[in-house]
């Protein structure tokens, strides 16, 4: 179903310090809205090209992907998944694999990528991860090195290709009942997304900054899920706003 533009979307080219890269995205908070769909101009799509029928994604990370405390078709990758049919058309067919586990770390998920022998043919694959890391108080030095690793993983995992890798930032649970304002997590989440911004603009990946959207936790209770922790499926939907334009282009054409 065509849908008209009540969203806009500013993207800005930006990493923090002095470095900046197309890879590295960022952008202005979006309106609030109150259902699932994501209104989106589809002749954008259009211009583009048509898009293969047939899609494999791969969505990799901990809660904050697997969507804990929200519905099973609420988390950003099924929201993304479903928003992109609804775009496209019914006849697409998009093979959605999620590998993710509530605190799970950089450890935890690499075990489950030897456990799981993820195949190699993926469309797109996204990584958020490492919360956890920095709750468990793990040290820095570990999760820089695991993360190397994972990116080196998904650039197979995408057929080889880093330009079909997107890297989410760590939402700041700080910005939450739980959290309480403590500037310590930000500043810790902020160290974390620092290291892997400019990672991700060293290797060619796209990065996304969706850090923002979490710290309106406070002010936007809706953002929040009922366990006063994790993120509702408003905020994913606020995730999901921001990566369709980015998906849209990265998909492989026929």
């Amino acid at each position: 179903m065509k849908k008209h533009i009540v969203l806009i979307l500013f993207l800005l080219i930006v990493i923090y310090g002095c470095y900046k890269d197309e890879n590295i995205i960022s952008i202005d908070s979006v309106s609030e809205t109150t259902d699932l769909d994501v209104d989106f101009d589809t002749e954008v799509v259009d211009q583009e090209g048509e898009i293969k029928k047939d899609l494999k994604l791969l969505s990799l990370g901990d809660s904050y992907t697997i969507g804990t405390s929200v519905c099973e078709t609420c988390s950003y990758p099924e929201q993304l998944r479903s928003n992109l049919i609804s775009m496209l058309g019914s006849d697409m067919k998009i093979e959605l694999d999620i590998l993710a586990t509530n605190g799970w770390t950089t450890a935890d998920l690499i075990k489950g990528y030897e456990t799981n022998k993820l195949l190699n043919d993926y469309d797109l694959v996204t990584l958020l991860i490492g919360v956890n890391n920095q709750y468990q108080g793990i040290q820095f030095s570990v999760f820089k090195k695991e993360f190397e690793d994972l990116i080196e993983k998904t650039i197979i995992s995408a057929n080889n290709d880093e330009t079909s890798v997107i890297v989410l930032s760590i939402p700041d649970y700080a910005y939450t009942p739980f959290g309480n304002q403590s500037e310590v997590i930000s500043k810790d989440i902020d160290r974390y997304n620092l290291f892997t911004s400019q990672y991700c603009l060293a290797k060619g990946i796209t990065y996304l900054d969706i850090t923002d959207i979490s710290r309106e936790g406070i002010e936007n209770p809706k953002l929040v899920a009922s366990d006063n922790l994790h993120l509702s499926k408003f905020a994913y939907k606020k995730f999901v706003e921001r990566l369709l334009p980015v998906v849209l282009k990265k998909l492989p054409r026929e």
